[in-house]
């Protein structure tokens, strides 16, 4: 049965895939509610523009009242929420944006959605689901190399986005607890993959290596993160948007365990092998002053998504890597 699927950051890097991944492989009417801010890209979701299931509406998801016209013009069946300020380093320079939208923001679309379900029929509000975008780093890091997030592992956010997409897990939990408000959290590991806004490592480090520029590693690199590809990530956002009972939360995780290090001697590498020059990529490293609160590790046991909702990752990191570099090397 068509639903009509409302993405919030639909043109950013995760936003974008799920988009695609809507109209290229469902039936479903789309509504991306984006604002465009600087890691906000249009041309990532091109192929779906022309779509006459697509519709694109400029908004700030902390302005009520336009939020509340989107739902009343478009009446959504889902409201899949990913608009977020994302990068730690960012927030470590200046917080307020991300208070703003992640805190500000969430709160605003939730009391906005939960009074367009308010008025729904039965029938509206029993098919009706807010899922929220979550991450990892809202657990802080693990100690050893044992140790796993499962989705009762106390909060413990170290860096200002994180403690800010904390806070928003936490609003969606009480409107959920107190209002019966049909929601559902995901926490997700390392995206990487095609259209990434160059800041974040995966892209940044592809993108100096074939600029042949200094590849920034923070302090000796052995930082280890769960790296999940995009498009995995998408397909199970789909499952939980659909499946998952309410009140649930889900980890979602790429069983791909790496150092900061290895990763970025992983890219060097299929940079040799696909865009060689006349010198080892790997000679571009350069260990830079480390992060203020940066974590050590973090690991996600998906184990709860693939029991439940039968989702596993079907990319390996090797493979979801060589596409990535791919992608990058053609999208100057």
């Amino acid at each position: 049965m068509q639903k009509t699927i409302l993405v919030t950051g639909g043109a950013g890097f995760i936003g974008s895939a799920l988009v695609r991944h809507l109209i290229g492989e469902t039936d479903n009417k789309v509504v991306n509610l984006d604002n465009l801010t600087y890691a906000g890209n249009l041309k990532a979701v091109a192929a779906a523009a022309d779509d006459p299931r697509y519709s694109f509406v400029r908004e700030d998801i902390c302005n009520a009242a336009g939020v509340a016209n989107v739902f009343k013009t478009h009446k959504p069946d889902i409201v899949i929420h990913l608009a977020a300020e994302s990068h730690v380093d960012r927030s470590i320079a200046g917080a307020a944006p991300f208070i703003h939208t992640n805190i500000v923001g969430t709160y605003t679309l939730l009391e906005t959605a939960r009074q367009y379900w308010n008025e729904l029929d039965e029938a509206g509000k029993k098919a009706f689901r807010f899922h929220h975008v979550s991450t990892d780093e809202v657990y802080g890091d693990l100690d050893g190399d044992d140790a796993l997030f499962t989705e009762t592992t106390p909060y413990a956010p170290s860096s200002p986005y994180s403690a800010s997409k904390a806070g928003a897990d936490h609003l969606v939990r009480a409107w959920h607890r107190t209002y019966k408000f049909p929601a559902v959290i995901t926490n997700c590991s390392n995206n990487y993959g095609p259209w990434q806004f160059p800041e974040k490592l995966i892209p940044l480090v592809i993108l100096n290596a074939r600029a042949g520029k200094p590849l920034p590693v923070y302090g000796t690199g052995n930082q280890v993160r769960d790296w999940l590809f995009v498009d995995d990530h998408v397909r199970a956002l789909m499952k939980v948007a659909t499946e998952a009972k309410t009140g649930s939360t889900y980890n979602i995780g790429g069983h791909n365990e790496k150092r900061n290090i290895d990763v970025v001697r992983s890219i060097c590498a299929l940079m040799d092998e696909l865009a060689p020059k006349n010198h080892p990529h790997a000679d571009l490293i350069t260990f830079v002053a480390d992060r203020p609160g940066h974590d050590a590790r973090y690991a996600i046991d998906a184990a709860k998504i693939a029991n439940d909702l039968g989702w596993r990752p079907e990319e390996t990191f090797e493979t979801g890597l060589r596409k990535t570099v791919e992608w990058y090397l053609a999208h100057h």
